[in-house]
């Protein structure tokens, strides 16, 4: 198997796209949102936390409003940086501010099948078998539970889920599936199987939990109390806005980033006050909705700033990001797709996010694509090589071996090109052929990416789970069905 991981550490390329005034600015607007507006909270235990430390709580509106320096001071217990860790240690992912890592996306409803490239609703076995490709795949970081196993009942699904990409790969795992308390619980279980105890979950936690905000301004009642529980056993857990321009957030990006901005760090302040230092992290997807029709684009210029000025807010706050790159809106791996992708990594990247999603989604992350899985990769690949920069030194500048060739001659036969021609980027599937080849041939670069993708598939056996843990998960997951 695959022991490395690629991520992008110590670039030599910046963007500085919203300045130290501009994102206090938005900080001071979002408390006053919380103050003044107020984020619902339908959870009892969330709204008794909150009566607790001093906020003022409608508990039957379930809104909570809750002064700046609550907030403040609750935001500086989280931890800046922790480990996501790994069934296999060398695949651990630390999140201290100088990595990006690459996820697959979460959640879709359908695929398109490796084989027959119908498209159809989505299983438990196209979860496990897209977790044994991404461990194969170096440009894959961390798994995000990629598809919803909708062949296993509803009450337990998620718990499904999490054993099949335990069962085929010793890479870390993230799951917005876990919707409330005793599912979490159930989880919590597992991940002590996994990681070997309890304590050892907490110094090294195999499993992260994400949950989506209910924009504007509200919070899913379930997710809070899992959330919750994640943080007691000492499991990462962030809270990921989508609000989006026009429809559940104000027309303008700044107004916008406040609305999204309001809900994560409520959220965040909430687990610290109820768990202080328990490892959280920003999470955002926000977009523009459609003008024409009120839909979500996954993609477009708005979506690419917001993966700029994001992270700006999470390393305002010292925590780190999970940001929604990728998962276009293009309904398959066409320009659109390589467009909306590229840009969206481009930026998030270039700003230092610590996790991207969206690996392997067509449609605004509603149907995967294996060919789109690898296309993904290859455009990380290559903004993993531009985020290195141009090294300048004596050895770089070469002027000995530029003597040696002099004017008119050729620099293939120079022991200088053989020891640094594999810096130069070589791609998979971009195509430079002769155009008579690419002609008489026919086919492209979806074609041979789904070529790899199966070649994954049908080779690559990743470090096998313990049987007697893999018994035990199923012990946990039967306890609750």
């Amino acid at each position: 198997m695959s022991k490395t991981i690629k991520s992008i550490t110590n670039p030599k390329l910046s963007l500085n796209i919203l300045t130290p005034a501009e994102l206090n600015k938005i900080h001071l607007a979002t408390l006053h949102i919380i103050e003044n507006v107020g984020v619902r909270f339908p959870s009892k235990r969330a709204l008794e936390i909150w009566a607790a430390h001093g906020a003022t709580v409608d508990f039957e509106k379930m809104i909570v409003k809750a002064p700046p320096a609550l907030i403040e001071n609750a935001l500086k217990k989280a931890p800046p940086t922790y480990s996501l860790g790994a069934r296999d240690p060398q695949q651990n992912c630390p999140m201290d501010g100088n990595h990006v890592y690459l996820g697959t996306d979460g959640c879709g409803v359908e695929i398109i099948d490796i084989y027959n490239h119908q498209r159809r609703t989505s299983e438990l076995k196209d979860v496990a078998e897209i977790a044994r490709i991404a461990d194969a795949t170096e440009e894959i970081g961390f798994h995000w539970v990629a598809l919803s196993a909708q062949d296993k009942p509803s009450k337990t699904r998620g718990l499904h889920e999490l054993k099949a990409v335990w069962e085929n790969s010793s890479k870390h795992v993230q799951t917005e599936s876990i919707y409330n308390e005793f599912e979490a619980r159930a989880a919590m279980e597992m991940a002590i199987a996994v990681a070997g105890s309890k304590e050892e979950l907490r110094r090294k936690p195999v499993l992260s939990l994400m949950q989506c905000t209910a924009p504007p301004l509200g919070h899913d009642g379930g997710s809070l109390d899992a959330a919750l529980v994640a943080a007691e056993y000492g499991v990462p857990t962030g809270f990921m806005t989508m609000a989006a321009n026009l429809t559940t957030g104000p027309a303008t990006m700044a107004g916008n980033l406040a609305v999204g901005n309001a809900e994560v760090i409520s959220a965040t302040a909430l687990i610290q006050l109820a768990f202080p230092g328990a490892p959280v992290f920003y999470a955002a997807a926000q977009t523009a909705s459609d003008l024409r029709n009120g839909a979500y684009t996954g993609g477009g210029p708005e979506d690419f700033l917001y993966g700029a000025a994001t992270n700006l807010l999470a390393d305002y706050y010292n925590i780190p990001l999970s940001m929604g790159s990728f998962a276009t809106g293009a309904k398959e791996p066409n320009w659109q797709a390589g467009f909306e992708n590229g840009l969206s990594t481009l930026m998030a990247c270039i700003v230092m996010s610590d996790m991207l999603l969206g690996v392997g989604f067509l449609h605004g992350s509603r149907i995967w694509s294996y060919s789109q899985m690898m296309l993904d990769c290859e455009i990380f690949s290559v903004v993993h090589k531009m985020m290195q920069g141009i090294v300048v030194d004596d050895e770089t500048l070469a002027l000995e071996t530029i003597k040696n060739v002099g004017p008119g001659g050729n620099f293939l036969t120079q022991k200088h090109t053989r020891k640094h021609m594999r810096d130069i980027f070589l791609p998979q599937f971009m195509d430079r052929r002769p155009y008579s080849e690419w002609e008489s041939r026919g086919d492209d670069a979806r074609d041979w990416a789904l070529e790899k993708a199966v070649k994954i598939l049908e080779t690559h056996q990743p470090d096998s789970l313990d049987p007697g843990i893999s018994a035990e998960l199923s012990k946990i997951i039967a306890s609750e069905e």
